[in-house]
């Protein structure tokens, strides 16, 4: 079958840093499902991974992706969630072969059912990020469903990338927290505004003015998304006492002393936690997904697709990994079916 994969790794300016191949077609056991890829996205974890993973011992490839929407081929004996023919959507496990294939393997336990009223592109683009963006805000931050009055405010940095994009959707659809996201360019901040954002600031000027001036000058919650490790003195300034700080990326370190003054909390999302420990909640990512894909047929959320890059190939998966290293990036870039 066809998959794009590579054999070390290299910078995306070469033309073996993604390599249009063959590899065998897998086959369900267990608890897998066996996918049809229809759609797949790409996230900043396929930039990091292609620059640094060699290829896994008996491989010949290294094959990435970790979202994707498709059609259930075939189960594995155990599988009891889906059937043959159902759509689905999910983002994989970093401890398995990624999604640039026409056939993937997967655990249904961390599959969501397809969302009805949307393309297999458009749902391509959310499953890594609505995970990320929903384990943050509700598990990891500890926000109420529904909210409060005493919720406060929650700020975003950067509000336009792909998890940034479904997490001021959640907080502003299902929260009572006023919502203020960070963007730096005129494209970015209207992007933020009309996801639902009350306010958007811009990360590359100093925060605690910005936010004196819209009358917050300090935040309940932080999400910090991208960055963290340039942005941090600044957001332990605009943290309130008591609050709680919130990261996804990977500073090369974090001295968290700065917090204690405030007794502020430090929370670590990975979403790959769950199915890389095989934790005993790991079903949660299959119901989240599922409540994902309800909020969007009943018009509460949206898909965060923001450019299709064309058929699932080497050449257009090298143009995406050049699109989201070079920082420009916003929403979701999506590639769909294969080349014939």
């Amino acid at each position: 079958m066809k998959a794009v994969g590579y054999k070390k790794p290299l910078p995306i300016s070469d033309p073996a840093s993604l390599l249009d191949v063959e590899i065998a077609e897998p086959t369900a056991e267990g608890r897998d499902l066996l996918v049809e890829i229809r759609a797949v996205s790409v996230n900043p974890v396929d930039v990091k991974v292609r620059a640094s993973a060699v290829v896994p011992e008996g491989a010949d490839y290294k094959i990435l992706g970790w979202d994707a929407a498709g059609i259930v081929r075939s189960v594995g004996p155990k599988a009891t969630l889906f059937k043959p023919g159902d759509e689905v959507f999910y983002a994989g496990s970093l401890t398995r072969p990624g999604t640039n294939a026409e056939l993937h393997l997967v655990d249904e336990r961390i599959v969501g059912r397809k969302p009805k009223s949307i393309s297999f592109a458009q749902a391509a683009a959310l499953p890594l990020t609505t995970i990320t963006a929903w384990e943050l805000l509700f598990d990891r931050l500890g926000v109420r469903r529904g909210g409060g009055t005493t919720d406060g405010s929650l700020l975003i940095i950067g509000g336009s990338g792909g998890v940034g994009s479904i997490l001021i959707q959640l907080a502003a659809k299902l929260t009572t927290l006023n919502v203020i996201a960070t963007a730096s360019r005129p494209e970015t901040q209207k992007w933020c505004l009309d996801l639902g954002a009350h306010f958007v600031i811009d990360h590359s000027k100093p925060l605690a003015a910005q936010l004196l001036q819209l009358g917050t000058p300090q935040v309940e919650l932080i999400a910090s998304l991208t960055a963290t490790e340039s942005h941090y003195p600044g957001l332990v300034e605009v943290l309130a006492p008591q609050g709680r700080f919130g990261l996804i990326d990977d500073p090369k370190s974090l001295d968290a002393t700065p917090l204690k003054r405030k007794c502020a909390s430090l929370h670590w999302e990975f979403m790959f936690a769950r199915s890389m420990f095989d934790t005993p909640d790991v079903m949660e990512q299959y119901a989240l997904l599922n409540e994902a894909a309800d909020l969007i047929d009943s018009g509460k959320l949206r898909t965060t697709l923001s450019n299709v890059f064309g058929t699932i190939n080497a050449t257009n998966l090298r143009r995406a990994h050049e699109l989201i290293e070079s920082g420009r990036a916003h929403g979701k870039i999506v590639l769909e079916g294969f080349d014939k």
